[in-house]
């Protein structure tokens, strides 16, 4: 049976002493360290192995397990620490992976089916960037199992990623957001205000406050603070009126309204029905959900993210192509405000804390994106610069002319004047 405790010597600074040291890892998988403050060894392994049976008594058996057992144990294990997509996402993938290396022994599994079956999404025609996800998503099912002290070592540790080439930060300009705020208002005015979205106002507040398509699609009335002139985002529970809906990443953070946004989205909850929860659910889609799906048991968890407002997408893109943008996608509203906010000036940590993200990488990225102006603005720079003026008094002379000129010498004799190659030209 595999060791949980190891029993280490520490030697003292002078290297004349030492004292024995257990490390193991918690049961939350921090790795841990205790003096035992002597030298005694037959003491120090009796300590080792009384902490060995207090770790042991609440971790899961090592006993062999076939390798789909062992995910199905490890999600249900998981339960609700994360997303029902994102474990449907890691069944798939390891159903993928089994399919490839067989349905042997968890504990058997290598660096090198790794390594076959990341070959074999290549052969398939995944791209780099999927295949990556993939192997992430593989990695982080055993790395479970490893915090569980079900396996030592993590056998995806040192699979090599793929490299990925830095995709594009796509963005929409302010003349480009003036034609989409002005074609999704004709969109919304043509059609039903009962069952079609306020494109306008939807547009307007994803550019206002950087917010993910599934966070505008579950913001309710109670999220809005006209007073203060602000929209918060929050999980919403299970209840009569609402589904339950979690956030991404970062658990609530509350985003900035322009006074006449306030105004418009509060004359548009004067519009809407009685007692309707959701901002941007038309209340034809609202009363399907709540007396066709959720009352005969059809609405997932999953639907809170995707299926709010069915063709979305779709009417988006026709949105943009009624305002001559040939590229583009929706979740591009929240890429131009996030710039927004940096071209603003806004530090990282406080786009961070606004766009929601769970840490910095992320965040940076866009930062770069606004950046990216710098060869010209350096340009700009060199020409108002010293840099600048040399390059007009080094424009006064031609070099090439000059060179000519100081190659040859001017001779006078009976014949006139001549000239003549310098000697060792």
């Amino acid at each position: 049976m595999r060791q949980l405790v190891r029993l280490n010597k520490r030697v003292s600074g002078d290297g004349s002493r030492f004292t024995y040291v257990l490390r193991y890892r918690d049961r939350s998988g921090k790795r841990r360290w205790q003096t035992l403050g002597h030298s005694d060894q037959r003491r120090a392994e009796k300590q080792r192995t009384q902490k060995e049976r207090e770790l042991r008594a609440g971790y899961v058996d090592l006993a062999s397990m076939q390798l789909s057992d062992f995910v199905q144990d490890s999600l249900a294990k998981t339960g609700d620490q994360i997303r029902e997509s994102t474990q449907k996402g890691y069944r798939g993938t390891m159903k993928e992976f089994i399919a490839l290396v067989g349905d042997k022994d968890y504990q058997a599994v290598t660096i090198g089916d790794a390594e076959r079956y990341r070959q074999a999404c290549f052969d398939r025609g995944n791209q780099p960037a999927t295949v990556t996800k993939k192997l992430k998503q593989i990695k982080a099912v055993f790395q479970t199992a490893v915090r569980r002290r079900q396996l030592d070592e993590n056998p995806l540790r040192y699979v090599m990623m793929p490299k990925c080439p830095k995709s594009e930060i796509h963005t929409y300009s302010d003349a480009e957001c003036e034609r989409i705020v002005k074609k999704a208002r004709d969109f919304a005015l043509a059609r039903d205000e009962r069952r079609c979205v306020r494109w306008d106002l939807l547009v307007l507040v994803a550019l206002a406050t950087g917010m993910r398509r599934s966070e505008l699609l579950n913001s309710t009335w109670a999220d809005v603070d006209f007073e203060e002139q602000t929209l918060r985002v929050s999980p919403k529970d299970d209840t009569a009126e609402t589904w339950r809906w979690l956030i991404k990443d970062v658990d609530r953070r509350t985003l900035p309204l322009s006074g006449d946004l306030s105004q418009r989205l509060a004359d548009h909850q004067n519009r809407q029905p009685e007692g309707h929860p959701y901002v941007f659910v038309p209340p034809a889609r609202y009363d399907h959900i709540q007396q066709e799906l959720r009352a005969k048991g059809n609405w997932t968890y999953s639907d809170s993210t995707r299926k709010v407002v069915p063709l979305l997408n779709r009417h988006f893109n026709k949105i943009l192509a009624r305002a001559g943008i040939d590229d583009g996608e929706f979740h591009d509203l929240r890429r131009t405000a996030i710039c927004n906010w940096f071209a603003e000036g806004l530090s990282e940590l406080e786009v961070m804390h606004l766009a929601g993200h769970a840490n910095f990488a992320t965040t940076h990225r866009y930062y770069l994106k606004v950046r990216d102006d710098l060869i010209h603005r350096a340009r700009q720079a060199t020409a108002r610069g010293l840099c600048q003026k040399l390059v007009q008094i080094g424009a006064t002379s031609d070099i090439g002319e000059s060179r000519k000129q100081e190659a040859v010498v001017t001779t006078s004799n009976d014949k006139g004047l001549q000239t003549r190659p310098i000697e060792g030209e």
